[in-house]
């Protein structure tokens, strides 16, 4: 993975994490104003209120609507992670261009990004792919967590052994471990040898327990039905056959 798609990977982190202390103390409701309320975080509270009364329940209200978005939004996940692997499997090609052209100078540099962009062109990758589908679906990730941290009547609700309304150690380890092996899953032999990558891969299912015993579970149950649907999203698109496979085989 490239530096500018683990800074905007970062970038979208931090975006959720503050979202959720936006108004966080503030119940979303008919009167909420601001167009991020009106437009995104009522009707999606809305919506997860009418499906839990529907299927019996706020818990398995919060496991229905996160599979429906994550489904309605699968073809740029999809999308994104063909591009995030495509990247990885032409990682020690770019670095072997790199390492041709180390001098600084501006003739050297030229050919160094002509090269780079030569690989790019054989091997079908565009390196800016998988930034346009984090851009275009985190306002919904975003808005369906805020929609579950601000949606009142959740917290008056059970799920199997957790209150919706109160942390809970258990799910929140569940939830990081996930995270873990979604991310692991995502990740290439090449990608594991970068150390920012490596630090990504810990650093993240930590915050998510960190997080996840001080917020409430409903949150906790989100992030891990949505780690779920990634992890077999990705064993699925890494299954498919390839079709530059040969290309990038030379």
């Amino acid at each position: 993975m490239s530096k500018r798609m683990l800074s905007v990977l970062m970038v979208a982190l931090f975006s959720v994490l503050l979202a959720g202390c936006t108004e966080v103390n503030q119940d979303i409701t008919a009167d909420s104003e601001g167009f991020w309320n009106e437009y995104v975080i009522y009707p999606l509270s809305q919506f997860i209120t009418a499906t839990s009364d529907l299927v019996g329940g706020y818990g398995l209200g919060i496991i229905v609507v996160t599979i429906i978005i994550r489904i309605i939004i699968l073809p740029l996940m999809i999308k994104q992670t063909k591009s995030a692997k495509a990247m990885q499997e032409i990682q020690p090609k770019i670095k072997e261009i790199q390492e041709k052209y180390k001098s600084k100078d501006a003739q050297t540099q030229q050919k160094l990004q002509q090269e780079t962009m030569a690989l790019f062109q054989q091997n079908g990758v565009n390196p800016l792919a998988g930034c346009f589908p984090i851009l275009v679906q985190m306002p919904i990730i975003i808005g369906l967590y805020q929609a579950i941290m601000r949606t009142g009547e959740i917290k008056n609700h059970t799920f199997l052994w957790f209150d919706l309304g109160s942390p809970d150690i258990i799910l929140s380890v569940l939830a990081g471990v996930f995270t873990f092996f979604q991310q692991k899953l995502m990740m290439s032999g090449a990608a594991m040898e970068n150390p920012q990558m490596k630090m990504m891969l810990w650093l993240m299912p930590i915050m998510v327990i960190v997080f996840g015993i001080t917020l409430p579970s409903a949150l906790a149950l989100y992030w891990v039905v949505g780690s779920i649907f990634m992890i077999v999203q990705t064993l699925v698109i890494n299954g498919m056959p390839k079709k530059n496979e040969n290309t990038v085989a030379k």
